[in-house]
C-alpha cells in the first residue's frame, strides 16, 4: 500500500460499508488527512474542518451562563466535540451516533481527536439515533437521567435539512419533530445546526414554526482541491422562555 495513502478500518454498518481512511498530499504540506467513506460517498475529511468548528463555537456563543450540559448529534471525525470542550463553561458533552464503528474508532484513537475526547471526563459517547433520541422527549438523550433538559443540542449528521445521510431522517425536520426535540432544551436554549449547502429560505421559515430567535450563518473556507473559496453553512436557534 502506497506511503500516501493507507485504509485503515473498514466496517459493515446498518448504512452500509464505512471506512476510515487516511493519506498525504505534498501538495498540501507535510499532514495527514482522515477521511470517512460511507459506501463510495465522502461523508468527511479533516482537510475541510472550519464549519464543522463552527457549529459549536455560533452554537455556544449564543448560551448564557455558566455549567452547561450540551449534545452534539453525529460524532464524524470529532472536530465538534472537541472545540465545544474548548468553552470551559461546558460541563457534560454527550456525543451521540448511530453507528458503533465510528464511536469504536475514538475510543481506540485511531482518529486523532479521539485521545483528546477520551481524556475529557465531560465528554461520554451516546451509542444511538440522534433522531430517535430527539423525538422521545420522555425518555431524552440521556437515558441515566430520562427527561433532562439540556442548554444546547448541535447537530451535523445529514447533509443540509434536505439532503439525507439516511432516508429515514427525512421526518425529523417537521414543526412537529423538532418541537419535540426542543421540548429538551432549557428556556433560552440553542439549537444548532451544521449544512453543505447555503442557508434555505424553507428551512429558515420551519424553523421559526418552533424557535423564538433563527439566526443562520454562512462558513466561508479555502478549498484547495479547488483553488477556490467554499461555503458551509449554520443555523443557530434560539428557544423562548417557556
Amino acid at each position: 500500500m502506497s506511503l500516501l495513502f493507507k485504509e485503515i478500518d473498514s466496517q459493515i454498518s446498518a448504512l452500509g460499508r464505512i471506512s476510515l481512511r487516511k493519506r498525504r498530499m505534498p501538495a498540501f504540506g507535510d499532514r495527514d488527512i482522515y477521511e470517512v467513506k460511507l459506501g463510495d460517498e465522502f461523508l468527511m475529511s479533516s482537510m475541510f474542518v472550519e464549519a464543522e468548528e463552527a457549529l459549536s463555537t455560533l452554537g455556544l456563543a449564543a448560551i448564557e451562563g455558566d455549567d452547561l450540559s450540551v449534545v452534539v448529534g453525529g460524532l464524524g471525525l470529532g472536530y465538534t466535540a472537541v472545540t465545544a470542550l474548548k468553552d470551559e463553561r461546558i460541563s457534560e458533552l454527550l456525543v451521540v451516533d448511530a453507528l458503533e464503528t465510528v464511536i469504536e474508532w475514538h475510543k481506540d484513537e485511531l482518529v486523532p481527536l479521539g485521545k483528546i475526547l477520551n481524556a475529557d471526563p465531560r465528554n461520554r459517547y451516546v451509542l444511538a439515533s440522534f433522531f430517535d433520541l430527539a423525538t422521545d422527549p420522555s425518555i431524552g438523550f440521556d437515558q441515566s437521567n430520562e427527561g433532562k433538559k439540556f442548554d444546547a443540542i448541535l447537530l451535523d449528521i445529514d447533509h443540509s435539512p434536505t439532503e439525507y445521510l439516511n432516508s429515514d431522517n427525512e421526518s425529523f425536520y417537521t414543526t412537529e419533530n423538532l418541537a419535540l426535540m426542543a421540548q429538551q432544551l432549557k428556556p433560552k436554549g440553542v439549537f444548532s445546526m451544521w449544512s453543505q449547502n447555503l442557508p434555505e429560505e424553507g428551512f429558515v421559515a420551519l424553523l421559526k414554526t418552533v424557535f423564538e430567535s433563527v439566526e443562520s450563518h454562512v462558513v466561508s473556507f479555502y478549498n484547495p482541491l479547488q483553488g477556490i473559496e467554499s461555503t458551509n453553512s449554520v443555523y443557530v436557534c434560539i428557544k423562548g422562555e417557556k
